[in-house]
């Protein structure tokens, strides 16, 4: 595999609505929200059997929250878990937690100011009603899932580890099938640097990720993931020493496999990739890093 490729997984079987029992302790209910951000659409993720932990509710979708209800009759949700609060993911646990009063555990984003440009929407007024932490555990009939904060993709990031199966429900913080989008001002590439590392340093078998299949031997994936990043920061630094001062530019160079389409996209990750190359001093701009700013090598 040469450095930055990523041995990317976009196959997956399934039906809209249907639960499927992916692993003993795991069945995975997809979203019908496809799109250039979710792929196929948001995985959802109940864990156990009788008393259960739902992870990530997706969408607000009437018909996605009936399916979850559907699959669980006859069962109690005692835990409504969200990684992150993009529009995607957490919206469906208010209809949830309406519909059988199980609480909803996640975290709240940094404050965004009013008008700031992102890329995928964020629930701005999500309330959990338990305040998640990194480490925090919960607990059902043979099941065990701990809190790690992730942050990077977003600043309320967590994944959550189920110790039974030695399993990580990587939210949109690591993915088989794209890289995760960071896109200040929420996204931040040093702290997605920093969450990478910590998934370096853990020993999961597997990861279920929020979009896509399962992905299996996490760690040289996350490698992967590591190595495509850097591979970016040292293409952006050949961009500078070269002249290409603006990131429209720089977007337009490095980004040739993508339709035009998507270079907004690419330019957020791109900025992202300037703010921690200026904050650790490699790179200066004209004021403040900004989509619309000129960078120089430092």
């Amino acid at each position: 595999m040469s450095a930055g490729s990523i041995p990317f997984n976009r196959e997956l079987e399934f039906e809209y609505g249907a639960p499927a029992q992916i692993t003993p302790l795991i069945r995975r209910v997809v979203a019908n929200n496809p799109s250039s951000f979710t792929l196929h659409g948001t995985n959802t993720y109940i864990v156990g059997q009788g008393e259960v932990a739902v992870i990530d509710p997706g969408p607000e979708d009437e018909v996605h929250t009936r399916s979850i209800l559907a699959a669980l009759k006859g069962e109690k949700i005692s835990q409504i878990l969200v990684t992150h609060t993009h529009t995607d993911h957490s919206p469906g646990a208010r209809s949830l937690a309406h519909a059988t009063g199980a609480p909803v555990i996640g975290a709240r984003a940094r404050p965004i100011a009013d008008g700031a440009k992102t890329i995928e929407a964020g629930e701005k007024d999500f309330a959990p009603d338990i305040e998640l932490s990194d480490g925090d555990s919960f607990a059902g009939d043979g099941w065990t899932l701990s809190a790690v904060h992730t942050p990077g993709h977003m600043s309320n990031h967590h994944c959550f580890a189920l110790a039974e199966e030695n399993a990580l429900f990587s939210g949109d913080h690591v993915m088989g099938w794209n890289t995760s989008i960071v896109s200040p001002p929420d996204g931040n590439m040093r702290e997605y640097f920093d969450s990478l590392g910590i998934c370096l340093k853990r020993n999961d078998t597997v990861y279920h990720p929020g979009h896509g299949p399962m992905i299996d031997g996490p760690k040289s994936f996350v490698q992967a993931y590591l190595d495509h990043r850097r591979m970016r920061e040292d293409e952006i630094t050949q961009c500078m020493e070269d002249g290409v001062e603006t990131i429209a530019d720089m977007v337009r160079r490095m980004y040739t496999h993508l339709p035009d389409t998507m270079h907004g996209a690419a330019s957020r990750s791109v900025f992202a990739h300037m703010e921690h190359m200026v904050e650790s001093g490699r790179a200066t701009c004209n004021g403040s890093p900004a989509v619309g700013s000129l960078y120089r090598p430092a």
